[in-house]
């Protein structure tokens, strides 16, 4: 009996630690946590006038980052604005004839040769009977038709000029008014654009991760003054495997833990990179042995989740529930 039961001992102790070996936990994969900060920099050049935020400060969308001189934009722009104003009136000018006195001026001229003309027919009335007494010579009656003929002219050619005073402009000359209102307008728009480039604000609401310029410094056209890490814009990092790369794709649901970080974090695989890579030299798990591994992204599930975790911050990923890997 104690022969038998001595030869089953070592079966049942084998038996158990097959059993703990299945229970043993996968290993995690070792990450970390990485934000996609936003740098927010001007268009233009220009020294650094104001900065209204400093780092680690929480700003809402819209709030006011820095400034920049922007004194030859605001002078650009109220010339411009002049520029606009010039051409309206050349426009509106178009729709009108000339001024009042000037077709005064015309009209009295109008009226002088319509006298001369009833002058001169006055005179030419005269002299016609005459012609045939020999009273007056036949050249003298000839001149007389001549200035009736001369003062018509004179007064048609008056009258015309009057008439075209009073007419607006031609239909080309008011198109080519409106397009020079447009490009003063354009102008405008374009130095307007510059001006407000020179001020910054927050395109999310996030966190000032830091400030690279102080107040009179010169900034460089593009170069970034402000870093702004936007609320939710933090995902982990982490290595998988090539043996275990099959086991992972894009919408899977993991668990994201780490230190200080509480209860799991849900997160939703993100980007699997096609290109393997090294072990990373420093990889925050003495359980991970793998030469090759793949990098795999991930993001919190919930904003509020996301706001947990902090870049750098060393993570361990473990898959997920079965019931938590459906997409949402």
């Amino acid at each position: 009996m104690i022969a038998r039961m001595s030869k089953k001992v070592p079966t049942l102790l084998l038996a158990l630690l097959l059993a703990a070996c299945a229970r043993e936990a996968a290993p995690p994969w070792s990450g970390y946590a990485e934000g996609d900060y936003v740098y927010v920099a001007a268009p233009l050049a220009g020294t650094l006038a104001s900065l209204q935020v400093q780092s680690g400060q929480q700003v809402a969308r819209g709030a006011a980052l820095f400034a920049l001189e922007a004194q030859s934009e605001e002078a650009a722009r109220a010339e411009a604005q002049a520029r606009l104003a010039a051409a309206r009136s050349q426009a509106a000018n178009t729709d009108k004839g000339k001024r009042p006195q000037e077709l005064a001026v015309q009209e009295a001229q109008l009226a002088q040769a319509r006298a001369q003309l009833a002058l001169a027919r006055r005179e030419l009335a005269r002299k016609e009977p005459l012609d045939d007494s020999g009273a007056v010579s036949r050249a003298e009656v000839d001149a007389a038709r001549a200035a009736v003929t001369e003062a018509q002219a004179r007064v048609n050619e008056l009258e015309a000029a009057l008439r075209v005073a009073r007419l607006p402009s031609r239909n080309d000359e008011r198109a080519a008014a409106d397009a020079q209102v447009e490009a003063a307008r354009q102008v405008l728009a374009q130095n307007a654009w510059r001006e407000q480039q020179k001020r910054q604000a927050a395109p999310a609401d996030g966190v000032v991760s830091d400030t690279f310029y102080r107040v009179g410094e010169f900034v460089p056209a593009g170069t970034p003054v402000v870093a702004l890490l936007p609320r939710g814009n933090v995902k982990a990092r982490f290595f998988v495997p090539e043996a275990e790369l099959q086991s992972i794709a894009p919408g899977q649901g993991v668990q994201l833990s780490c230190d200080g970080c509480g209860k799991p974090i849900e997160a939703r695989v993100s980007f699997v990179a096609t290109q393997p890579e090294y072990t990373p030299p420093v990889i925050y798990s003495n359980a991970q042995r793998a030469k090759l591994v793949f990098l795999v992204e991930a993001r919190p599930v919930n904003l509020a989740d996301a706001a947990r975790l902090r870049p750098g911050q060393p993570l361990d990923v473990r898959r997920a529930a079965k019931a938590s890997q459906q997409q949402p």
